[in-house]
Parts: C-alpha cells; structure tokens; sequence
C-alpha cells in the first residue's frame, strides 16, 4: 500500500498547484492525509532516494525528489539529515501548504473571468457578446501574467467555445509566435486553417500572410490561390494583398495580371458591385507601384465605360486628376457630365445610388471646382448642388424637429406630476421667468403674474430644484435657422478606401454598442476538471 499511498500524496500536489474552488476541501483532505501516515509512505521511491542520497550540486529533483513546476526552488538538501521526522513532515506539509495558498490568490484574480464563461463547450449557435468580451479580457490578464504554461492551457480552452471564431485562432497564433513558440504557432494555424474555420477567408488571408514573413512563398501564394478559387472568388481584399505581395517580391506583371484576371472575372457578372472597385484599385496600383499615369487613367476610363457609375470610381478619378503634376490639364466639363449623371436623379432606374452618396460626391466635386474650376464651373455646381439637396435636408430637418417636438410633449403628459390641491403643467419652457406649476391651465383663462427682479414665490409654495432645467411643452418652437453645412465625410484628396465591405460566405458577428448585463449566476464549481 505504500506506493498507492504515495501516488494519492502525488495527485494532491498537483491539484494544489491549480486554482479551483475545491482547493479547501483537497488541502484539508491532505493534511488529513499526512498526519495519518507516516512521511515514508508518503514519499515515492525517487523522493525517499533522493533524500537519503547526497545530492551533487545543480541536481535537484524536487520537493523531496517531486517532479513539479518550482523543482529548482525546492531542493532536497533543504531536508537534510539532522531533522526529525516530525520536522521532515511539517516540511513536507509547509512547502505544499504553500503552493495551495498561491493557488487560492491566483484563483480569487480570475475567479471573476470564470464565472462570466456561460458556455465552455462547442455550439453551433454564436456567442453573445458578453461572453467574446470575457474571453478577450481574460486572455489579457493572463497574457500579462506571463506563464506561458496557463496561456496555453486558457487558449485551447478558449477555442473550443470559440473554434466558429477566427479572431481568437489569429490571436492564438500570433501570441505564440511572440513567445517565439513556432512550432506550436504552426500547429495552431494549421488545425484553424485546415479544420475548424476553413471556410472562412480572414484565416487564409492571415496564414498567407504568415507565411510570407515566414520566408514560404509557395505556401502564401497557395493560401491566396485557395481565397480566389474556392472560399470567395472576387474578394476584393484578397486581390489587394496577394497583388501587394508580389510587387514586393518583385513581380510587378504577375501583380497587374491578378487585377486583370479579376476584372475579366467581374465582368462577366450582372451589376457587380466589386467592378467598379477593382478598376479603381487597379489604376492607383498602376500609378503608385510603376508611376504610369496614362496607364492608370486608360483604366479609370475603361471602368467608365465598362462598369457602372459609382461613387468611387469618380472619386477615384477626380482624386487622380488632382494629383498629376503641374501643369494641369484638367477637362472641366467632361468630369462635370460624369458627376452630374451620378447625382441627378434617376427615374428609371433611383436604386443606382443613394442620396447620401450622391450629396457626398457632389460636396466633394464642389471642393475640386474650388481648386482647379473656373467662376462659371464653381456657380453652376455651388447652384446644383443647392437645388439638388438643401431642400430635402432643410425638409429632413423640419420633419426631424417636428417629431422630437411630439416626443417632448408626450414625455411631459406621461411625467406629469399631479398634487391632491392643485395639479400641475410646466410650462418653463415658454415662459422662463414665470412659476412652473398653474391650477387648471388649459382650463381656465390664466393671469400671467408680472415678473419682476427679486420674484418672491407664494406662501407655501417651494421652487423645485430643478426648476428652470426642464423645458416643457412649447420649448422648441425656437426661431428657424438654415441648416448646417453638410459635413465631409471624406477629405477631399483621400483616396477612397482600399476595399468596400463585401457580403462573404462567413458567419456574422454583430456587436452591439454595449455588452447586455449578465444576470447573476447560482454559485457552481466552474472549472471542468484542473484548470
């Protein structure tokens, strides 16, 4: 029974090693243990040989021959001969007694991030938000802790709730390969890419790039190849980056091929909304890489007759014109028939563009006039563009304050504050200087008091707190004013983003603004097994 008895002393040294919320329980049930049984039988064979041998310097097993994480810090010459075997024991309770505490510590730091995971296994069904939260915060702590032992461990937990996600695959990933843990990177990659996520392009794209820095071209390249054949042919993003790729390898016509490759593609298409796009990522590819001007404006005009208009293709357009060098020769009213096609309105076909981008792009042709137009050019657009939306943003707003008007009164019926005397209606908002509580209004003709400097309020009656704070109904019949410049949400000279969001075969991740409160949970052992 003695080796049986040693290996249950074995198993409770581990377990007081970890954080869990039965670590009382187990160490009371070890020093029940030890002070029932002699330190012999506690003890396994390599313990008992090493305490009873001279240990050569630099050789220590562990506590008392153990085999544990803090080995090097418990040495058996700490036991050394001349101690009793009372002594030895208490010894041999202390150091664990020890580890039991640093576990207790540690498990009131993340006992919080325990009891927020609501689901630590797989499910088809997408986490809440909260919970992706928790996991990412929890993986912060521990990262900063800096046992790269316990990250492990956290991450393979984290990717069996989260194996749907590629996002903690890729946090994973490069976490080990700032460790400098390669091998494990790798490994984590692989069973993401080939496994649990690969259906979903962000991981091909990643492990690409990866690659890359990684010195396996053949492997990046073959990654992108499985992006555009297979998991979302025409991903605008994956054209960019594998294109970006090989202009820094040098290859600066294999580059040019995949846009055009990609383009033939799109072409074939009905109304692509990638096309136009592409045309315009492919002429600033052309023009930033190998500084071809004409080349670059043969593509933007083939995208105009081969694609339909779009904002930002003549965004792209107008920002080429803008940079050529001096001096300009800048067709006026070629580029003003283009806009002015976007931005009237079309009967036959309005779903070609929305009113915001329309008014954006307008806005943003008004500012190229302002720089290389003329005065004729510069009024006609400034009275275009006047005709075409202050109107309906002069009528949005109106519509806008009229119902934020209707709103205030219906609050203001619902707050309403009756008393058993005199119910009342404030009406502070119009009449700022006058008390805010009348008998009746609305019933009976009113007496306005006179207001005067010094205003005494009635007998009995108090002035509330919040008096002049609230404004009630009738407040926000202000005075019309024009409306506000409408704001740019694109700088003028900007170029347009490098790729549109694009519906991909993915699974969506809606994250709303806040995480919704977790009601609070029944008290319950939330470690699976060790931690």
């Amino acid at each position: 029974m003695q080796q049986d008895w040693a290996r249950l002393a074995v198993i409770y040294t581990r377990i007081l090693e970890n954080p869990n919320q039965q670590l009382d329980r187990y160490f009371g049930s070890f020093k029940e243990l030890a002070s029932n049984r002699p330190l012999s039988e506690l003890r396994t064979t390599e313990e008992a040989a090493a305490v009873a041998d001279v240990v050569p310097e630099g050789a220590a097993l562990g506590v008392e021959g153990e085999v544990h994480p803090n080995a090097a810090e418990n040495s058996p010459k700490h036991v050394s001969a001349g101690l009793t075997e009372a002594e030895e024991l208490e010894k041999y309770i202390a150091i664990r007694e020890e580890m039991y505490k640093k576990a207790k510590e540690f498990d009131s730091k993340i006992i919080g991030f325990e009891t927020a995971i609501r689901r630590p296994y797989f499910h088809v069904r997408p986490l809440n938000v909260g919970e992706l939260e928790n996991w990412h915060s929890y993986l912060d702590f521990i990262e900063r802790e800096g046992d790269l032992s316990k990250i492990v461990k956290l991450y393979e937990r984290c990717v069996i709730a989260c194996a749907n996600y590629p996002e903690y695959w890729i946090r994973y990933v490069l976490c080990m390969e700032a460790s400098e843990s390669m091998d494990l990177a790798n490994n984590v990659l692989a069973r993401a890419s080939q496994v649990f996520v690969k259906r979903q392009p962000e991981i091909h794209i990643f492990c690409a790039r990866f690659k890359e820095q990684a010195g396996d071209i053949v492997g990046a390249r073959a990654a992108y190849q499985l992006v555009h054949t297979e998991i979302s042919p025409g991903l605008l993003e994956a054209i960019i980056r594998h294109a970006n790729m090989e202009h820094r390898l040098g290859k600066l016509e294999d580059a040019f091929s995949l846009y055009e490759q990609a383009i033939a593609i799109e072409k074939g298409k009905e109304h692509s909304q990638t096309l136009p796009m592409l045309f315009a990522q492919y002429s600033r590819f052309v023009y930033m890489a190998s500084g071809n001007a004409e080349k670059a404006k043969e593509i933007l005009v083939g995208g105009l007759e081969n694609a339909s208009l779009s904002k930002a293709l003549l965004e792209a357009l107008l920002h080429f014109e803008a940079i050529q060098p001096q001096p300009k020769r800048v067709d006026i009213d070629f580029l003003e028939s283009l806009v002015v096609k976007f931005i009237m309105p079309n009967p036959e076909n309005p779903g070609v563009a929305s009113a915001t981008e329309r008014e954006e792009l307008s806005t943003i042709f008004l500012e190229f006039l302002n720089l290389f137009g003329d005065v004729q050019s510069i009024k006609r657009g400034e009275d275009r563009h006047a005709k075409l939306f202050l109107p309906h943003r002069s009528m949005s707003e109106l519509k806008k304050r009229h119902a934020d008007d209707f709103l205030a009164s219906d609050k203001t019926k619902v707050s309403r504050a009756y008393s058993a005397q005199s119910p009342a209606h404030s009406v502070t908002g119009a009449y700022p200087n006058a008390p805010n509580q009348w008998t009746n209004y609305g019933v009976q003709p009113q007496t306005w008091p006179a207001t005067t400097q010094g205003q005494q309020w009635p007998a009995g009656y108090t002035q509330p707190a919040s008096y002049g704070a609230y404004t009630g109904y009738g407040g926000n019949y202000a005075n019309p004013q024009l409306p506000a410049p409408v704001p740019q949400s694109t700088a003028y000279g900007a170029y347009p983003p490098a790729y549109p969001a694009q519906a991909l075969p993915q699974q969506n991740y809606a994250q709303p603004a806040a995480p919704a409160q977790q009601p609070a949970a029944v008290p319950q052992a939330y470690y699976g097994s060790y931690y």
